[in-house]
C-alpha cells in the first residue's frame, strides 16, 4: 500500500493499492461508517423516460460504509455503501460499491482512527521479504509461502521411494526434484528467502543439490514430521526468530503462546464478555482478535459491538492485535473469538 496524504486532524487519509495483498489490508482497516470516496464506475441513465438509455461511465463518488466484503481466493475487495458525494446524475443515498483493484486510490475518512489500524495501514506499506517454506522428508514435499495474512501451501509431492537396498540413490533424485521446484519457485515469486525443514539429517541432502545461489538465501531447520502442523511448527523455531521477527504470521503464533501461557497462570480473559469486564477494569496489557469474529460481527450487524470493546481497551492502553493467520485464528476461535493477557 502506498500513502498518498494523511490528515489525521480532518480523519482523512488517501491510499493507493499495490499488490493483491493490500486488498486483505483494507478489508481490516475499514470499518462500518467510514466515508470511502474515489473513481469508480457506475450506471447512468442517460435522457428522457421515452428515449433514455443506460451507459457506464467511471465517477468519482463518496459512500458511507456500510459493508465490507473480501474474498481471498479471487483477490476481490467489494466496498458496499450509501452514495454521500457525486456528480449531479448520481442520486445522493442510492447503494453503490467500490470494486477495488491494484493501482485504485482511495480516500478513507473515520471519526477516529485507532492505533492498531494505524499499525495495520502502516505494515502495509513495507516491503514484504517473500519467503518460501520447504517441509519435506524422504518420502514427501510441502511447498508454502509466507504472507503477512498467514502462509499459503502452494504444492505438495510424494517421492517415488525405492527398496531399501536403491534408498540412497532413489532419495538422491527426489531431492534433485525439489531443488529444481525450489529454483522455479524463487524465480516466479521472486522470493528472497528460502528455509528448508526436514525430521532429522534429510535437510543436509538437499542442502548438496541446491546452487550456490539458492544456498545463499536459505536457512535450514528441523522440524518433527511432515504434515498439517509443519509449517506451524516451523514458524515458532529459535533460528527463524531474527528472519520472521517482522512477519506477522510469527507475531500472531507468539502471541497466542503467551496466552495460552497466561491462561494456565491464571493471568488471561478470553470470550467477549469477560473480556469486556477486564477492558472496562482497565486489567488487559494485551489483546488477540480473531479476524473470524470481526467478519461474523459484521454479517450478524454486531460489529458496534466489537468496535465500542475495541476503542474502550485503547483507552485503558492495551496493544490490540487482529489475528488473522489460519492456525492462530483456528486456536483463538475456540476461545471465543478473542482473549487478552492481564495486567494483574
Amino acid at each position: 500500500m502506498r500513502i498518498v496524504k494523511k490528515n489525521l486532524k480532518m480523519g482523512e487519509i488517501e491510499v493507493v493499492v499495490t499488490n493483491n495483498e493490500d486488498l486483505w489490508y483494507l478489508s481490516n482497516i475499514l470499518e462500518e461508517g467510514d466515508l470511502v470516496s474515489g473513481n469508480t464506475e457506475r450506471k447512468i441513465k442517460i435522457g428522457s423516460d421515452d428515449n433514455s438509455k443506460t451507459v457506464r461511465k467511471y465517477v468519482f463518488l463518496e459512500i458511507k460504509t456500510e459493508k465490507i466484503e473480501f474474498v481471498p481466493e479471487n483477490n476481490a475487495l467489494r466496498i458496499l455503501g450509501v452514495i454521500t458525494k457525486g456528480p449531479d446524475d448520481v442520486p445522493l443515498g442510492e447503494h453503490h460499491s467500490f470494486n477495488t483493484e491494484i493501482n485504485d486510490k482511495l480516500k478513507i475518512k473515520k471519526t477516529s482512527w485507532p492505533s492498531y489500524i494505524l499499525e495495520k495501514l502502516e505494515e502495509s506499506t513495507k516491503e514484504k521479504s517473500n519467503i518460501l517454506m520447504v517441509a519435506f522428508d524422504r518420502e514427501e514435499v510441502k511447498y508454502a509461502l509466507l504472507k503477512n495474512s498467514g502462509y499459503t501451501i502452494i504444492s505438495e509431492k510424494k517421492g517415488d521411494v525405492q527398496k531399501k537396498q536403491d534408498e540412497t540413490q532413489k532419495t538422491g533424485n527426489f531431492y534433485k526434484d525439489i531443488s529444481l521446484q525450489i529454483k522455479e519457485y524463487v524465480d516466479r515469486y521472486k522470493i528472497q528467502n528460502v528455509i528448508i525443514a526436514s525430521p532429522a539429517f534429510w535437510k543436509e541432502y538437499l542442502l548438496k543439490e541446491l546452487s550456490e545461489e539458492i544456498k545463499k538465501k536459505t536457512i535450514s531447520s528441523t522440524i518433527s514430521g511432515v504434515d498439517e502442523s509443519s509449517f506451524q511448527e516451523l514458524l515458532k523455531r529459535p533460528e527463524l526468530h531474527k528472519l520472521l521477527e517482522n512477519e506477522r504470521t510469527s507475531k500472531e503464533l507468539q502471541i497466542i503462546d503467551e496466552i495460552m501461557d497466561a491462561i494456565r497462570k491464571e493471568k488471561a480473559c478470553y470470550g467477549f464478555d469477560e473480556c469486556k469486564q477486564k477492558i472496562e477494569e482497565g486489567a488487559t496489557l494485551k489483546l488477540a482478535v480473531s479476524e473470524n469474529l470481526i467478519v461474523d460481527m459484521r454479517e450478524k450487524g454486531t460489529y458496534f459491538r466489537i468496535d465500542k470493546l475495541l476503542k474502550n481497551a485503547e483507552k485503558v492502553r492495551t496493544k490490540i492485535m487482529i489475528i488473522s493467520g489460519k492456525e492462530s485464528a483456528k486456536k483463538l476461535d475456540g476461545l471465543g473469538g478473542i482473549a487478552g493477557i492481564l495486567r494483574w
